[in-house]
């Protein structure tokens, strides 16, 4: 697996922004993948055709009806003072702290790092919220977030 130092990420401002600072110990947990390991893993677990949310195609499981069981909103809550993730979320996702996330905003640009630290500071990751999806690894439970304010849960 290649990574990118979060200096060199084009979006490393997401986890340096004055309203949502993440301390500098956490800032080396997440870890931008390389264009190429990025690709294979979307590949691999998401879409071997599409290579961004908006363009899944029927026989993608992110496109499925029957992967997603839930819906609720999470930009009401990114725009409160309140930190924590959506409870619905917190009550469908029972992961343990250090188990291995993968936020994927496309084919080409995924982070890693645990679900503790994505729990604690999702509110930096959705700076771009044009369909990301969460998978955790050797996981079914997912989520995608939606950019008109609500995320879906699901299994895949």
């Amino acid at each position: 697996m290649e990574y990118i130092s979060l200096n060199n990420y084009r979006y490393a401002w997401f986890f340096k922004h004055r309203d949502l600072p993440v301390e500098d110990d956490i800032l080396q947990l997440i870890r931008p993948l390389a264009e190429n390991s990025s690709s294979q893993i979307w590949h691999q677990l998401i879409s071997k055709n599409a290579n961004h949310p908006d363009m899944f195609e029927a026989d993608d499981w992110p496109a499925k009806q029957s992967t997603w069981s839930q819906q609720a909103q999470w930009q009401s809550q990114w725009e409160s003072d309140e930190l924590d993730l959506p409870e619905q979320i917190e009550d469908f996702i029972d992961w343990e702290g250090n188990t291995v996330v993968y936020f994927c905003y496309h084919a080409d640009n995924m982070i890693e790092t645990t679900w503790e630290i994505f729990s604690r500071h999702w509110k930096n990751f959705l700076f771009l919220d044009n369909g990301p999806i969460l998978i955790g690894k050797r996981r079914s439970e997912v989520i995608q977030f939606h950019h008109d304010g609500h995320f879906s849960l699901g299994c895949k």
